[in-house]
């Protein structure tokens, strides 16, 4: 029998909408990937917890590492306590630290996960930060953190950084005295202004083409210190140029939830391996990760065409979550694993719920069914008839 509903459109009218989806594709087991794939994880939110939503944070913490179990069970990694998580937009250091700890701990049961940790600044009051010398300490004190509990880092581009800095050469000193003293190969992170606007000329730079110079010699400089590096620009020409210039053995980790498929595909160009494709860490993977794994499963055993044929759909919904503005789009990420049973509310740290119109709610559902990507059709068609209900849609 059919599933159907009443949905909102753009126009503020309502339209019948009749599921066509299929069953979701699920990853053959045991299969090994010829990509690293890290999902960038979200939280989920303590609904009853007698806090104010603003002002402070309350994690369900059975229901967040049971995630990323999940995760782990369809052979991606965890990217952890990134901007996913709402780091610094709603999930404090203090909490992120308990995070990390957590979900390190969760790893040790499970053969084979891969976990990294985001380690920025983002615990020091912003405004009053007034020297790269405070940013350099601030990076070190979350640097030692998350390796006392043995974690791998993801040096996080900084807010505070980004305010003081006065060129590429303040970039330079804080990246040397960062990398220089890792315990183990980092993730570097370059993430666009367009998911934190605080972020705008990263680098020392407005100018992207001269901020990847910056980025490119940080990274020569220390590339026995850099596994790869995340660019979140969403411009896949810039990615791929980087890449191509990315030393001998370091990564380039794509984080461009548009173009996302064409990337880890990748070329073949460039005179090391890893010139010619990108691996992945996405926000986007937290949202199709059953797909994303089954994709990945079918590129490593040398079939390109099925690889698009999976991964190709979840691209409109995935530009959909990632639409302007931008840095709203974990609200997209936590809508679908409501929809699909992974949690049991709709309710976000710091309240971000609110921050997606229901039309643009109701596209997203819209597009999760073109892309089969609703695993318990019956329960999504609830849910969704409860948020319609709680919006005065009866």
């Amino acid at each position: 029998m059919a599933l159907s509903l009443q949905l909102p459109t753009a126009s503020g009218a309502l339209a019948a909408y009749t599921l066509r989806g299929s069953a979701p594709v699920k990853p053959a087991p045991g299969v090994q990937f010829n990509r690293i794939a890290y999902s960038a994880a979200h939280v989920v939110a303590d609904p009853l917890a007698a806090i104010d939503p603003w002002l402070q944070c309350a994690i369900d913490w059975d229901t967040t590492i049971a995630y990323r179990q999940r995760l782990w069970s369809l052979g991606l990694g965890v990217a952890e306590a990134m901007d996913t998580a709402q780091r610094g937009m709603g999930l404090d250091w203090p909490t992120s630290l308990e995070l990390i700890r957590r979900s390190l701990d969760a790893a040790r049961d499970v053969p084979g996960a891969l976990v990294a940790s985001g380690c920025g600044t983002d615990h020091l009051v912003l405004e009053n930060v007034k020297t790269v010398d405070e940013v350099i300490a601030g990076y070190e004190e979350q640097m030692a953190a998350i390796e006392k509990l043995g974690g791998k880092l993801i040096v996080m581009a900084s807010r505070a950084l980004a305010r003081v800095a006065k060129g590429p050469a303040d970039y330079e000193r804080v990246y040397d005295r960062v990398l220089s003293q890792a315990k183990q190969p980092v993730v570097l992170h370059w993430l666009g202004d367009m998911f934190d606007p605080a972020l705008a000329g990263y680098w020392g730079t407005k100018d992207l083409d001269a901020a990847m110079d910056t980025a490119l010699g940080i990274i020569a400089a220390h590339a026995n210190k850099v596994d790869g590096i995340k660019i979140s620009l969403l411009d896949k020409d810039k990615e791929i140029a980087m890449r191509r210039r990315l030393p001998a053995g370091v990564r380039m980790y794509t984080g461009d939830d548009f173009n996302y498929a064409e990337l880890i595909a990748g070329d073949g160009v460039g005179s090391e391996p890893t010139h010619g494709k990108s691996d992945a860490l996405l926000g986007i993977f937290d949202a199709i990760a059953p797909a994303a794994a089954a994709a990945l499963g079918e590129l490593a055993q040398g079939n390109t065409t099925r690889f698009h044929d999976i991964l190709g759909p979840t691209v409109p919904l995935s530009r959909h979550i990632f639409a302007a503005p931008t840095r709203f789009y974990k609200t997209g990420v936590v809508f679908m694993a409501w929809l699909n049973g992974h949690q049991k509310h709709f309710t976000m740290v710091g309240g971000q719920q609110s921050t997606r119109s229901l039309p643009h709610l109701a596209e997203l559902f819209r597009l999760a069914d073109a892309a089969n990507l609703l695993e318990q059709p019956e329960l999504a068609v609830r849910r969704m008839k409860t948020l319609l209900a709680l919006h005065g849609v009866e």
